[in-house]
């Protein structure tokens, strides 16, 4: 990783961690209600955590 001002960095951090919050929230009430499309969204939560860490 590049010499960056911190700044950005952790605008990212705050970005990316509001959107697994909002993810876990959406998993949650669709396990509630047991959409067939639970599996498919549960596939694609996996993707994000290889991102920068």
């Amino acid at each position: 990783l590049p010499q960056l001002n911190p700044t950005p960095w952790l605008l990212m951090m705050l970005m990316t961690w509001l959107i697994i919050n909002t993810m876990m929230a959406n998993i949650k009430n669709m396990n509630l209600t047991k959409t067939p499309l639970t599996a498919k969204m549960n596939m694609k939560m996996k993707t994000p955590w290889i991102w920068p860490w």
